[in-house]
Protein backbone atom coordinates (compact mmCIF):
# COMPACT_ATOMS: atom_id res chain seq x y z
CA UNK A 1 0.00 0.00 0.00
CA UNK A 2 1.38 3.49 -1.24
CA UNK A 3 1.20 6.41 1.59
CA UNK A 4 0.17 9.83 0.39
CA UNK A 5 2.50 12.53 2.11
CA UNK A 6 1.59 16.32 2.51
CA UNK A 7 4.38 18.48 2.20
CA UNK A 8 3.94 21.65 3.99
CA UNK A 9 6.07 24.92 2.68
CA UNK A 10 6.75 27.55 5.27
CA UNK A 11 7.56 31.02 3.17
CA UNK A 12 7.82 33.95 4.86
CA UNK A 13 6.48 37.32 4.42
CA UNK A 14 8.04 40.95 4.47
CA UNK A 15 5.93 43.27 5.56
CA UNK A 16 6.85 47.05 5.43
CA UNK A 17 6.14 50.01 7.59
CA UNK A 18 3.86 47.63 9.98
CA UNK A 19 4.34 49.81 12.95
CA UNK A 20 7.17 51.46 11.65
CA UNK A 21 7.40 55.32 10.77
CA UNK A 22 7.79 55.71 7.11
CA UNK A 23 10.76 58.59 6.29
CA UNK A 24 11.11 61.22 3.57
CA UNK A 25 14.63 62.37 4.12
CA UNK A 26 14.91 64.38 1.12
CA UNK A 27 11.42 66.10 0.67
CA UNK A 28 10.26 64.46 -2.69
CA UNK A 29 7.17 63.34 -1.20
CA UNK A 30 8.02 59.24 -1.38
CA UNK A 31 9.46 57.09 1.82
CA UNK A 32 12.93 56.91 1.74
CA UNK A 33 14.19 53.46 -0.35
CA UNK A 34 10.41 53.07 -2.23
CA UNK A 35 11.54 53.21 -6.15
CA UNK A 36 7.34 52.91 -6.58
CA UNK A 37 5.59 54.44 -4.32
CA UNK A 38 2.10 53.28 -3.63
CA UNK A 39 -0.62 54.18 -1.44
CA UNK A 40 0.95 53.36 1.74
CA UNK A 41 4.66 54.90 0.53
CA UNK A 42 3.47 58.39 -0.23
CA UNK A 43 3.94 60.68 2.50
CA UNK A 44 3.02 64.49 3.18
CA UNK A 45 6.28 66.27 2.47
CA UNK A 46 8.25 68.61 5.29
CA UNK A 47 8.58 71.40 3.03
CA UNK A 48 6.30 71.57 -0.02
CA UNK A 49 7.37 72.73 -3.53
CA UNK A 50 5.15 74.16 -6.33
CA UNK A 51 6.49 75.46 -9.72
CA UNK A 52 5.89 78.84 -11.85
CA UNK A 53 5.69 78.59 -15.29
CA UNK A 54 4.21 79.86 -18.32
CA UNK A 55 4.85 80.61 -22.30
CA UNK A 56 5.81 84.45 -23.61
CA UNK A 57 4.83 85.38 -27.03
CA UNK A 58 4.74 88.47 -29.23
CA UNK A 59 0.81 89.49 -30.30
CA UNK A 60 1.10 87.73 -33.53
CA UNK A 61 1.16 84.72 -31.37
CA UNK A 62 4.89 83.53 -32.14
CA UNK A 63 6.97 82.36 -29.09
CA UNK A 64 9.45 84.95 -27.80
CA UNK A 65 13.00 83.65 -26.63
CA UNK A 66 15.25 85.04 -24.65
CA UNK A 67 12.68 86.96 -23.02
CA UNK A 68 13.66 88.17 -19.58
CA UNK A 69 11.37 86.73 -16.25
CA UNK A 70 12.53 88.18 -12.88
CA UNK A 71 10.58 86.33 -10.19
CA UNK A 72 10.29 87.88 -6.74
CA UNK A 73 9.00 85.99 -3.49
CA UNK A 74 7.36 88.30 -1.19
CA UNK A 75 7.86 92.06 -0.31
CA UNK A 76 11.74 91.27 0.89
CA UNK A 77 13.24 88.40 -0.92
CA UNK A 78 15.97 89.40 -3.80
CA UNK A 79 14.71 88.47 -7.29
CA UNK A 80 15.85 85.89 -9.51
CA UNK A 81 15.79 85.97 -13.18
CA UNK A 82 15.73 83.45 -16.31
CA UNK A 83 14.92 83.57 -20.11
CA UNK A 84 12.14 82.18 -21.85
CA UNK A 85 13.68 78.99 -24.09
CA UNK A 86 13.55 79.17 -28.28
CA UNK A 87 9.19 78.21 -27.45
CA UNK A 88 8.63 81.09 -25.15
CA UNK A 89 8.64 78.41 -22.32
CA UNK A 90 9.85 79.89 -18.78
CA UNK A 91 10.21 77.21 -15.39
CA UNK A 92 10.71 78.05 -11.74
CA UNK A 93 10.69 75.34 -9.73
CA UNK A 94 11.06 74.34 -5.66
CA UNK A 95 8.70 77.43 -5.33
CA UNK A 96 7.70 76.84 -1.49
CA UNK A 97 3.86 76.70 -1.31
CA UNK A 98 1.64 79.30 -0.64
CA UNK A 99 3.92 81.44 -1.78
CA UNK A 100 3.38 85.09 -3.23
CA UNK A 101 5.50 85.66 -6.41
CA UNK A 102 5.65 88.51 -8.70
CA UNK A 103 6.93 88.11 -12.12
CA UNK A 104 8.07 90.71 -14.56
CA UNK A 105 8.42 90.17 -18.32
CA UNK A 106 10.44 92.25 -20.47
CA UNK A 107 12.37 91.87 -23.65
CA UNK A 108 14.06 94.54 -25.85
CA UNK A 109 11.49 96.62 -27.73
CA UNK A 110 8.49 94.85 -25.93
CA UNK A 111 6.08 96.24 -23.68
CA UNK A 112 7.01 95.19 -20.33
CA UNK A 113 4.11 93.57 -17.86
CA UNK A 114 4.00 92.77 -14.11
CA UNK A 115 1.66 90.05 -12.27
CA UNK A 116 1.21 88.47 -9.06
CA UNK A 117 0.35 84.55 -8.29
CA UNK A 118 0.31 82.51 -5.62
CA UNK A 119 1.91 79.02 -5.52
CA UNK A 120 -1.00 76.92 -4.03
CA UNK A 121 -0.88 75.17 -0.15
CA UNK A 122 -1.19 71.73 -1.75
CA UNK A 123 2.08 72.36 -3.91
CA UNK A 124 3.94 68.85 -3.96
CA UNK A 125 5.88 66.15 -6.48
CA UNK A 126 4.18 63.36 -8.03
CA UNK A 127 1.16 62.09 -7.50
CA UNK A 128 0.73 65.77 -5.56
CA UNK A 129 0.45 67.04 -8.85
CA UNK A 130 -1.40 70.17 -8.19
CA UNK A 131 0.63 72.58 -6.89
CA UNK A 132 1.84 74.94 -10.22
CA UNK A 133 0.71 78.77 -10.66
CA UNK A 134 0.87 78.72 -14.35
CA UNK A 135 1.15 81.97 -15.87
CA UNK A 136 0.23 81.84 -19.67
CA UNK A 137 -0.31 82.52 -22.53
CA UNK A 138 1.67 85.72 -21.79
CA UNK A 139 1.61 88.50 -24.88
CA UNK A 140 4.22 91.33 -24.91
CA UNK A 141 3.43 94.09 -27.38
CA UNK A 142 6.12 95.66 -29.48
CA UNK A 143 6.82 98.84 -29.48
CA UNK A 144 7.71 99.98 -32.67
CA UNK A 145 4.94 102.43 -33.52
CA UNK A 146 4.52 106.27 -33.70
CA UNK A 147 1.31 107.88 -33.31
CA UNK A 148 1.19 111.86 -34.87
CA UNK A 149 -1.14 114.96 -33.77
CA UNK A 150 -1.20 118.33 -34.77
CA UNK A 151 -2.29 120.64 -31.60
CA UNK A 152 -3.85 124.32 -32.84
CA UNK A 153 -4.14 126.94 -30.31
CA UNK A 154 -7.72 128.69 -30.48
CA UNK A 155 -6.90 131.69 -32.40
CA UNK A 156 -5.64 128.97 -35.23
CA UNK A 157 -1.68 129.08 -34.79
CA UNK A 158 0.55 125.96 -33.53
CA UNK A 159 0.49 125.14 -30.26
CA UNK A 160 4.37 124.80 -29.45
CA UNK A 161 5.70 123.66 -26.23
CA UNK A 162 2.44 121.57 -25.13
CA UNK A 163 2.93 118.68 -23.40
CA UNK A 164 0.98 115.16 -23.77
CA UNK A 165 0.91 111.92 -22.09
CA UNK A 166 -0.04 108.83 -24.22
CA UNK A 167 -1.55 105.80 -22.75
CA UNK A 168 -1.60 101.99 -24.58
CA UNK A 169 -3.76 99.56 -22.77
CA UNK A 170 -3.59 96.99 -23.24
CA UNK A 171 0.20 96.39 -24.02
CA UNK A 172 0.56 92.77 -23.00
CA UNK A 173 -1.79 90.68 -21.22
CA UNK A 174 -1.78 87.31 -19.13
CA UNK A 175 -3.78 84.57 -18.08
CA UNK A 176 -3.26 83.42 -14.80
CA UNK A 177 -4.46 80.41 -13.26
CA UNK A 178 -3.59 78.19 -10.26
CA UNK A 179 -5.49 75.31 -10.26
CA UNK A 180 -8.43 76.91 -8.41
CA UNK A 181 -9.33 80.33 -10.61
CA UNK A 182 -8.90 82.59 -13.43
CA UNK A 183 -7.81 85.94 -13.99
CA UNK A 184 -6.59 88.38 -16.66
CA UNK A 185 -3.95 90.57 -16.01
CA UNK A 186 -2.95 93.56 -18.28
CA UNK A 187 -0.15 95.96 -19.08
CA UNK A 188 -0.34 99.69 -19.93
CA UNK A 189 2.36 101.73 -21.74
CA UNK A 190 2.67 105.63 -21.24
CA UNK A 191 4.65 107.94 -23.68
CA UNK A 192 5.22 111.67 -22.51
CA UNK A 193 5.98 114.08 -25.50
CA UNK A 194 6.32 117.98 -26.49
CA UNK A 195 4.42 119.70 -29.48
CA UNK A 196 7.48 121.41 -31.50
CA UNK A 197 7.31 124.95 -32.69
CA UNK A 198 4.70 123.93 -35.38
CA UNK A 199 2.70 122.42 -33.21
CA UNK A 200 3.56 118.59 -34.12
CA UNK A 201 3.40 116.57 -31.18
CA UNK A 202 5.01 112.67 -31.93
CA UNK A 203 4.72 109.58 -29.71
CA UNK A 204 7.09 107.05 -30.00
CA UNK A 205 8.18 103.62 -28.61
CA UNK A 206 4.03 102.97 -28.44
CA UNK A 207 2.41 99.83 -29.84
CA UNK A 208 1.79 99.95 -33.19
CA UNK A 209 -1.67 100.71 -34.02
CA UNK A 210 -2.20 96.77 -35.66
CA UNK A 211 -0.69 95.55 -32.70
CA UNK A 212 -3.26 97.47 -30.73
CA UNK A 213 -6.06 96.16 -32.92
CA UNK A 214 -4.91 92.55 -32.43
CA UNK A 215 -4.83 92.32 -28.23
CA UNK A 216 -8.04 91.72 -26.78
CA UNK A 217 -9.88 91.31 -30.05
CA UNK A 218 -9.39 94.72 -31.26
CA UNK A 219 -9.92 96.41 -27.81
CA UNK A 220 -6.72 98.26 -27.57
CA UNK A 221 -6.93 101.53 -27.31
CA UNK A 222 -4.88 104.84 -27.01
CA UNK A 223 -5.39 107.68 -24.52
CA UNK A 224 -4.54 111.12 -25.14
CA UNK A 225 -4.18 114.04 -22.52
CA UNK A 226 -2.58 117.07 -23.52
CA UNK A 227 -2.07 119.97 -20.93
CA UNK A 228 -2.83 123.49 -21.44
CA UNK A 229 -0.71 125.68 -23.36
CA UNK A 230 1.39 127.97 -20.85
CA UNK A 231 3.54 129.44 -22.94
CA UNK A 232 5.50 131.80 -19.70
CA UNK A 233 5.25 129.04 -17.53
CA UNK A 234 3.05 131.35 -14.74
CA UNK A 235 0.44 128.67 -14.11
CA UNK A 236 -1.99 130.69 -16.25
CA UNK A 237 -2.66 128.28 -19.14
CA UNK A 238 -3.24 130.24 -22.79
CA UNK A 239 -5.76 127.63 -24.04
CA UNK A 240 -7.59 124.70 -22.45
CA UNK A 241 -6.51 120.79 -22.49
CA UNK A 242 -7.62 118.06 -23.87
CA UNK A 243 -8.39 114.86 -23.62
CA UNK A 244 -9.83 111.70 -25.87
CA UNK A 245 -9.48 108.24 -26.50
CA UNK A 246 -8.61 106.70 -30.31
CA UNK A 247 -9.13 102.40 -30.65
CA UNK A 248 -6.14 100.64 -32.28
CA UNK A 249 -8.47 99.31 -34.93
CA UNK A 250 -9.74 103.05 -36.09
CA UNK A 251 -6.25 104.32 -36.02
CA UNK A 252 -5.85 101.06 -38.23
CA UNK A 253 -8.70 101.79 -40.55
CA UNK A 254 -7.99 105.75 -41.19
CA UNK A 255 -4.13 106.36 -39.82
CA UNK A 256 -4.66 110.30 -41.10
CA UNK A 257 -2.74 112.82 -38.95
CA UNK A 258 -5.28 114.17 -36.88
CA UNK A 259 -5.56 117.57 -36.25
CA UNK A 260 -6.75 118.66 -32.23
CA UNK A 261 -8.01 122.83 -31.76
CA UNK A 262 -7.48 122.78 -28.05
CA UNK A 263 -10.24 124.95 -26.42
CA UNK A 264 -10.31 128.37 -25.07
CA UNK A 265 -9.57 128.04 -21.50
CA UNK A 266 -12.57 128.47 -19.89
CA UNK A 267 -14.85 127.56 -22.74
CA UNK A 268 -18.38 129.24 -22.19
CA UNK A 269 -21.68 128.48 -24.45
CA UNK A 270 -22.13 132.46 -24.40
CA UNK A 271 -20.24 135.65 -25.25
CA UNK A 272 -17.45 137.23 -22.50
CA UNK A 273 -19.09 138.06 -19.64
CA UNK A 274 -17.94 139.14 -15.74
CA UNK A 275 -18.78 136.48 -13.70
CA UNK A 276 -18.07 138.33 -10.20
CA UNK A 277 -17.43 142.06 -9.14
CA UNK A 278 -17.92 144.05 -5.53
CA UNK A 279 -20.11 146.17 -7.91
CA UNK A 280 -22.82 143.48 -8.55
CA UNK A 281 -24.46 145.45 -11.03
CA UNK A 282 -21.65 145.06 -13.39
CA UNK A 283 -22.30 141.27 -13.70
CA UNK A 284 -24.56 141.26 -16.43
CA UNK A 285 -27.38 140.37 -14.09
CA UNK A 286 -29.33 142.54 -12.44
CA UNK A 287 -28.87 142.90 -8.79
CA UNK A 288 -29.91 146.13 -7.28
CA UNK A 289 -29.07 145.19 -3.51
CA UNK A 290 -26.85 147.90 -2.55
CA UNK A 291 -24.94 146.05 -0.29
CA UNK A 292 -23.46 143.80 -3.26
CA UNK A 293 -22.93 147.31 -4.97
CA UNK A 294 -20.86 148.78 -2.25
CA UNK A 295 -17.09 149.98 -2.32
CA UNK A 296 -15.04 150.79 0.29
CA UNK A 297 -13.90 154.57 0.17
CA UNK A 298 -10.56 154.52 -1.54
CA UNK A 299 -11.10 150.47 -2.78
CA UNK A 300 -10.68 149.36 -6.67
CA UNK A 301 -13.54 147.76 -8.62
CA UNK A 302 -12.78 144.45 -9.07
CA UNK A 303 -13.83 142.02 -12.39
CA UNK A 304 -13.51 138.68 -13.15
CA UNK A 305 -14.48 137.64 -16.52
CA UNK A 306 -15.44 134.19 -17.43
CA UNK A 307 -12.49 134.20 -20.75
CA UNK A 308 -9.61 136.72 -20.82
CA UNK A 309 -9.58 140.18 -22.05
CA UNK A 310 -8.03 141.80 -24.39
CA UNK A 311 -5.19 143.79 -22.53
CA UNK A 312 -5.80 147.32 -24.42
CA UNK A 313 -9.68 146.87 -24.60
CA UNK A 314 -10.24 147.74 -21.18
CA UNK A 315 -12.57 151.26 -21.43
CA UNK A 316 -14.34 152.50 -18.04
CA UNK A 317 -16.26 155.91 -17.22
CA UNK A 318 -17.44 157.37 -14.19
CA UNK A 319 -19.74 159.95 -12.97
CA UNK A 320 -21.80 161.00 -9.95
CA UNK A 321 -25.63 160.15 -9.23
CA UNK A 322 -26.70 162.93 -11.58
CA UNK A 323 -24.05 161.91 -14.74
CA UNK A 324 -22.16 165.29 -15.11
CA UNK A 325 -18.67 165.34 -15.90
CA UNK A 326 -16.05 162.90 -16.18
CA UNK A 327 -14.35 161.23 -13.11
CA UNK A 328 -10.82 160.45 -14.07
CA UNK A 329 -10.19 156.07 -13.50
CA UNK A 330 -7.43 154.06 -14.09
CA UNK A 331 -8.03 150.31 -15.46
CA UNK A 332 -5.77 147.59 -15.37
CA UNK A 333 -5.81 144.09 -16.81
CA UNK A 334 -4.12 141.36 -14.66
CA UNK A 335 -4.01 137.66 -14.50
CA UNK A 336 -3.88 137.10 -18.03
CA UNK A 337 -6.74 138.85 -18.41
CA UNK A 338 -9.52 136.69 -16.25
CA UNK A 339 -9.43 140.10 -14.30
CA UNK A 340 -9.10 143.75 -13.95
CA UNK A 341 -9.76 146.93 -11.68
CA UNK A 342 -10.99 150.07 -11.93
CA UNK A 343 -9.80 152.64 -9.72
CA UNK A 344 -10.73 156.27 -9.95
CA UNK A 345 -8.07 158.98 -9.90
CA UNK A 346 -10.26 161.17 -7.31
CA UNK A 347 -11.86 160.95 -4.23
CA UNK A 348 -15.55 159.51 -3.80
CA UNK A 349 -17.50 160.81 -0.69
CA UNK A 350 -19.01 158.28 1.58
CA UNK A 351 -22.68 157.68 1.04
CA UNK A 352 -22.62 158.91 -2.30
CA UNK A 353 -23.58 156.89 -5.53
CA UNK A 354 -21.78 156.85 -8.65
CA UNK A 355 -22.16 155.26 -12.34
CA UNK A 356 -19.83 153.63 -14.32
CA UNK A 357 -19.79 152.28 -17.79
CA UNK A 358 -17.33 149.88 -18.63
CA UNK A 359 -16.52 147.87 -22.11
CA UNK A 360 -14.08 144.80 -22.54
CA UNK A 361 -13.07 142.63 -25.78
CA UNK A 362 -12.66 138.93 -25.11
CA UNK A 363 -9.29 137.41 -26.44
CA UNK A 364 -11.25 134.10 -27.22
CA UNK A 365 -13.11 135.40 -29.92
CA UNK A 366 -13.12 138.76 -29.87
CA UNK A 367 -16.93 138.95 -28.50
CA UNK A 368 -17.68 142.61 -26.84
CA UNK A 369 -19.52 143.39 -23.01
CA UNK A 370 -20.25 146.40 -22.38
CA UNK A 371 -22.48 147.77 -19.56
CA UNK A 372 -23.56 150.64 -17.58
CA UNK A 373 -23.56 149.72 -13.77
CA UNK A 374 -23.73 151.77 -10.27
CA UNK A 375 -21.97 151.57 -6.74
CA UNK A 376 -22.59 153.32 -3.55
CA UNK A 377 -19.54 154.50 -1.69
CA UNK A 378 -19.58 153.27 1.69
CA UNK A 379 -18.63 150.79 4.26
CA UNK A 380 -20.94 147.42 4.85
CA UNK A 381 -20.49 147.06 8.66
CA UNK A 382 -19.93 151.06 9.19
CA UNK A 383 -23.96 152.31 8.39
CA UNK A 384 -24.38 156.17 8.34
CA UNK A 385 -27.51 158.23 9.35
CA UNK A 386 -29.48 159.71 7.04
CA UNK A 387 -30.14 163.01 7.22
CA UNK A 388 -31.37 166.00 4.76
CA UNK A 389 -28.80 167.34 3.42
CA UNK A 390 -30.63 170.60 1.26
CA UNK A 391 -34.38 171.55 0.11
CA UNK A 392 -34.69 172.68 -3.20
CA UNK A 393 -37.09 174.19 -5.16
CA UNK A 394 -37.27 174.93 -9.24
CA UNK A 395 -38.20 178.45 -10.06
CA UNK A 396 -40.38 178.61 -12.79
CA UNK A 397 -40.64 182.59 -12.88
CA UNK A 398 -38.44 185.16 -13.91
CA UNK A 399 -40.66 188.25 -12.92
CA UNK A 400 -41.13 189.75 -9.82
CA UNK A 401 -42.56 189.28 -7.27
CA UNK A 402 -43.05 185.52 -7.86
CA UNK A 403 -39.16 185.30 -9.17
CA UNK A 404 -38.35 184.70 -5.67
CA UNK A 405 -40.75 182.65 -3.92
CA UNK A 406 -41.89 179.18 -3.24
CA UNK A 407 -45.23 179.23 -5.58
CA UNK A 408 -48.05 176.87 -6.07
CA UNK A 409 -47.50 173.97 -8.44
CA UNK A 410 -43.45 173.99 -8.73
CA UNK A 411 -41.50 171.27 -7.54
CA UNK A 412 -39.56 171.11 -4.71
CA UNK A 413 -36.21 168.91 -4.23
CA UNK A 414 -35.52 167.22 -1.20
CA UNK A 415 -31.95 165.74 -1.33
CA UNK A 416 -30.74 163.28 1.60
CA UNK A 417 -27.21 162.89 2.71
CA UNK A 418 -27.09 159.42 1.11
CA UNK A 419 -29.53 157.41 -1.13
CA UNK A 420 -32.76 155.64 0.45
CA UNK A 421 -35.63 153.48 -0.86
CA UNK A 422 -38.83 152.06 0.15
CA UNK A 423 -38.11 148.55 1.39
CA UNK A 424 -41.86 147.72 0.09
CA UNK A 425 -43.19 148.03 -3.74
CA UNK A 426 -39.79 148.49 -4.48
CA UNK A 427 -41.18 147.23 -8.12
CA UNK A 428 -43.86 149.69 -8.51
CA UNK A 429 -41.82 153.39 -7.39
CA UNK A 430 -45.23 155.33 -8.70
CA UNK A 431 -47.70 153.00 -6.54
CA UNK A 432 -47.94 154.29 -2.51
CA UNK A 433 -47.98 155.07 0.26
CA UNK A 434 -45.30 157.47 -0.02
CA UNK A 435 -43.79 159.47 3.44
CA UNK A 436 -45.10 162.86 3.25
CA UNK A 437 -43.75 166.20 3.82
CA UNK A 438 -45.54 169.08 5.70
CA UNK A 439 -44.29 172.55 6.04
CA UNK A 440 -44.80 174.78 9.24
CA UNK A 441 -46.72 177.42 7.93
CA UNK A 442 -50.05 178.70 6.72
CA UNK A 443 -50.54 177.39 3.47
CA UNK A 444 -54.23 178.22 3.08
CA UNK A 445 -55.43 181.19 0.65
CA UNK A 446 -55.42 184.11 2.95
CA UNK A 447 -59.49 184.60 2.24
CA UNK A 448 -59.83 181.82 4.11
CA UNK A 449 -61.33 181.64 7.51
CA UNK A 450 -58.43 179.62 9.08
CA UNK A 451 -55.44 182.05 7.88
CA UNK A 452 -54.06 181.72 11.14
CA UNK A 453 -53.88 178.15 11.77
CA UNK A 454 -51.23 175.86 10.81
CA UNK A 455 -52.55 171.84 10.73
CA UNK A 456 -55.88 172.37 9.17
CA UNK A 457 -55.32 171.97 5.48
CA UNK A 458 -53.56 169.11 3.81
CA UNK A 459 -49.41 170.02 3.54
CA UNK A 460 -49.84 171.87 7.56
CA UNK A 461 -47.37 170.66 10.16
CA UNK A 462 -50.27 168.53 12.08
CA UNK A 463 -52.64 167.75 9.71
CA UNK A 464 -52.53 163.97 8.85
CA UNK A 465 -52.34 164.01 5.06
CA UNK A 466 -49.60 165.75 3.70
CA UNK A 467 -47.33 166.18 0.23
CA UNK A 468 -46.49 162.11 -1.01
CA UNK A 469 -42.53 162.17 -1.73
CA UNK A 470 -41.68 160.61 -4.80
CA UNK A 471 -38.07 159.15 -5.53
CA UNK A 472 -36.90 161.07 -8.31
CA UNK A 473 -33.61 159.48 -9.37
CA UNK A 474 -31.50 161.27 -11.71
CA UNK A 475 -30.99 160.12 -15.50
CA UNK A 476 -29.31 163.52 -16.27
CA UNK A 477 -27.77 166.74 -14.48
CA UNK A 478 -29.71 169.55 -13.01
CA UNK A 479 -31.18 172.12 -15.96
CA UNK A 480 -29.36 175.02 -15.51
CA UNK A 481 -29.30 176.13 -19.23
CA UNK A 482 -31.33 175.50 -22.25
CA UNK A 483 -30.89 173.27 -24.09
CA UNK A 484 -30.97 170.91 -21.34
CA UNK A 485 -27.71 169.51 -19.78
CA UNK A 486 -27.32 165.64 -20.70
CA UNK A 487 -25.18 162.73 -19.00
CA UNK A 488 -22.09 161.73 -19.92
CA UNK A 489 -23.17 158.08 -20.79
CA UNK A 490 -27.27 156.45 -20.22
CA UNK A 491 -27.37 155.82 -16.95
CA UNK A 492 -28.77 152.79 -14.91
CA UNK A 493 -31.61 153.28 -12.55
CA UNK A 494 -30.28 151.82 -9.42
CA UNK A 495 -33.68 151.97 -7.40
CA UNK A 496 -31.85 153.88 -4.55
CA UNK A 497 -31.52 157.80 -4.67
CA UNK A 498 -30.58 160.89 -2.40
CA UNK A 499 -33.21 162.82 -4.39
CA UNK A 500 -36.79 162.92 -3.67
CA UNK A 501 -39.07 165.89 -4.96
CA UNK A 502 -42.76 166.88 -4.27
CA UNK A 503 -45.06 169.36 -5.79
CA UNK A 504 -46.07 172.32 -3.64
CA UNK A 505 -49.68 172.08 -3.40
CA UNK A 506 -50.62 175.29 -1.53
CA UNK A 507 -53.19 178.43 -1.82
CA UNK A 508 -50.63 180.76 -2.12
CA UNK A 509 -46.78 181.43 -2.43
CA UNK A 510 -44.35 181.35 0.50
CA UNK A 511 -41.05 182.35 1.49
CA UNK A 512 -38.34 179.88 0.88
CA UNK A 513 -35.83 181.73 3.14
CA UNK A 514 -37.52 181.16 6.43
CA UNK A 515 -39.71 178.21 5.91
CA UNK A 516 -39.43 175.07 7.62
CA UNK A 517 -40.13 171.54 6.12
CA UNK A 518 -40.03 168.01 7.83
CA UNK A 519 -40.43 164.80 6.07
CA UNK A 520 -42.73 162.93 8.26
CA UNK A 521 -41.01 159.36 8.22
CA UNK A 522 -42.39 158.36 11.40
CA UNK A 523 -46.06 158.77 9.91
CA UNK A 524 -45.43 156.23 7.22
CA UNK A 525 -46.44 152.80 9.31
CA UNK A 526 -49.89 154.86 10.12
CA UNK A 527 -50.87 155.27 6.64
CA UNK A 528 -49.72 151.97 5.24
CA UNK A 529 -51.97 148.63 5.73
CA UNK A 530 -51.71 144.96 4.48
CA UNK A 531 -48.49 144.37 1.94
CA UNK A 532 -47.78 147.55 1.89
CA UNK A 533 -46.79 147.91 5.45
CA UNK A 534 -43.32 148.78 5.47
CA UNK A 535 -40.35 151.79 5.95
CA UNK A 536 -37.46 153.04 4.12
CA UNK A 537 -34.53 152.11 4.36
CA UNK A 538 -30.50 153.32 3.92
CA UNK A 539 -27.99 151.91 1.21
CA UNK A 540 -26.72 149.88 4.52
CA UNK A 541 -30.00 148.19 4.84
CA UNK A 542 -30.88 150.68 7.80
CA UNK A 543 -34.51 151.16 8.69
CA UNK A 544 -34.96 155.29 8.19
CA UNK A 545 -38.21 156.01 10.67
CA UNK A 546 -37.39 159.22 12.52
CA UNK A 547 -38.35 162.63 11.68
CA UNK A 548 -36.41 164.89 9.07
CA UNK A 549 -36.85 168.73 9.31
CA UNK A 550 -35.07 172.15 7.63
CA UNK A 551 -35.33 175.65 8.08
CA UNK A 552 -34.34 176.89 4.79
CA UNK A 553 -35.39 176.49 1.04
CA UNK A 554 -33.12 176.71 -1.66
CA UNK A 555 -33.58 178.09 -4.72
CA UNK A 556 -32.84 176.23 -7.93
CA UNK A 557 -32.92 179.18 -11.00
CA UNK A 558 -34.85 179.11 -14.04
CA UNK A 559 -32.63 178.17 -16.66
CA UNK A 560 -30.89 180.16 -19.19
CA UNK A 561 -30.62 180.21 -23.02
Amino acid sequence: MMKKHLVFAVVPFLVLGCGEDLKDENGDGIADGVREPDSVTVVTPANPKGTVSGQVLGTDLKPLGDASVKMTIGSSADPVATTTDAEGNFEYTDVPAGSQVLLTFTKQGYATLRATATVPSSAGNVPINNGNASFGPITLAKLDGTLNFLLVTPSGRPAANVKATLEATPAGSIILSNNENTSLVVSTVVVEATSNEQGSLVFTGVPSAPEMARLRSGSGQYKLWVSPMDTDNNGVPETGGYVNSYAGSDIVANSTLRIINLPFTRPQAGALNVESSNVASLTGATDFDPLRNMVRAGEPIHLFFNQPVQAGSMLARLTDEYGRELLNVSTAVNNSGYSATITPAVSLQEGKEYNLDMRAVSAEGGSVYSITGFFFVGDQTSPRTVSIAEVRYQETSTSAPTASQLNPGEKVYVNFSAPIARAYNVNSPSVGPFVQVFFNANIADASASSLNIIGDVQGELGNANGFDLIIDEPTAPIQTRTPAETSAFGLTLSRYSSRYSFFYGGAFPLNPNNLTVQVAFSKLPNRASGSTNGTYESIWGQPVTNDMTVGVVATQNVPTP
